[in-house]
């Protein structure tokens, strides 16, 4: 398999994809620690893989709220063996990293993409690093001058909508201008980093018209804080893993509007919800449906329905 070089070497035709999130670092906010351990590491990959995911998104340094920065040899040494792996056993991954040698280690490795959270603008090698390795590349949004922690709120100017579009002009004339090809180049609205609450559901409701601009898009709400509290807000109980099930209605609902890819933790729910979003869009052309297994009406349901033909349950 020869990694991608263009964006359209990893999409997947008529749905969005599906990235998975291996973190090995001892901090990220949720699973912190987990996968740590390279063969761990892997088989957790497996699993994200076997569940549905299109692409394993790699990363050996956290940027959770208060987070710091790791050594770049520890970076590298955390993800280049997995992406090693990984590439071996046929599986697209992708590098999350905000360095040039890690990106330029990980492409020698044989990643498809370079997921840089600050745009290219924490390493000033980065955009080259990522024109010579050929690789398609996600460029995020995230207003901040030390990229260390993802922590606080920056000031957007007022119209944090405007401010994502305003910067993506930036990041994509300076990838652009450093030799990444504009067919290789995906763009990410940075939720969760230095935004408040009000400012990702701005840029959540905002997702239709940043979808009708030139590049892919990216989109990466799992588990975040602002999910987290929609539970909070109603007295529920609430912490990172309780957000799965509001991550997958934001992957259900920006895959219906065309996202490019969403970025999750938990693979299973959010690969069910662009597979409906992909079979609502293509409504009675939808080839498929018949491969379900068991029967709703020879006793699968364990006796507690009577009768099927009015759908009535004792």
């Amino acid at each position: 398999m020869q990694p991608a070089a263009r964006v359209s070497d990893v999409s997947v035709p008529g749905r969005t994809l599906v990235m998975g999130i291996v973190n090995v670092t001892e901090d990220s906010f949720s699973d912190g620690g987990r996968w740590l351990n390279h063969e761990t590491a892997i088989a957790h990959a497996r699993e994200l893989v076997a569940a549905g995911a299109d692409m394993i998104d790699v990363g050996g340094e956290s940027t959770r709220p208060g987070a710091v920065r790791v050594e770049e040899r520890d970076e590298i040494e955390r993800v280049v063996p997995v992406i090693e792996a990984l590439h071996a056993e046929g599986i697209r991954t992708s590098v999350d990293t905000m360095r040039a040698a890690t990106a330029a280690a990980a492409a020698a490795a044989g990643v498809d993409m370079v997921n840089d959270v600050s745009g290219g603008l924490a390493d000033p090698e980065m955009f080259a690093a990522m024109a010579d390795a050929g690789r398609t590349v996600c460029l995020m949004h995230w207003r901040t001058e030390k990229f260390g922690s993802a922590a606080g709120t920056a000031n957007h100017g007022g119209d944090v909508v405007r401010d994502v579009h305003q910067v993506f002009d930036e990041l994509v004339a300076a990838a652009v201008k450093a030799g990444v090809r504009e067919d290789a180049i995906v763009l990410d609205p940075g939720l969760g980093f230095a935004k408040s609450p009000q400012d990702n559901w701005a840029l959540l409701h905002a997702l239709p018209e940043f979808l009708d601009g030139p590049f892919p898009l990216l989109v990466g709400a799992s588990r975040k804080r602002f999910l987290a509290a929609v539970r909070a807000d109603r007295g529920a109980e609430s912490n990172p893993l309780l957000a799965d099930p509001a991550t997958a209605a934001v992957t259900a609902i920006s895959a219906h509007l065309g996202a490019w890819g969403v970025r999750v933790h938990e693979v299973g729910a959010s690969r069910d919800a662009v597979d409906v979003a992909a079979a609502w869009a293509r409504g009675k052309d939808y080839a498929g449906g018949e491969g379900a297994s068991g029967s709703y009406a020879n006793g699968a349901d364990h006796g507690t329905v009577a009768t099927t033909a009015l759908g009535k349950a004792k």
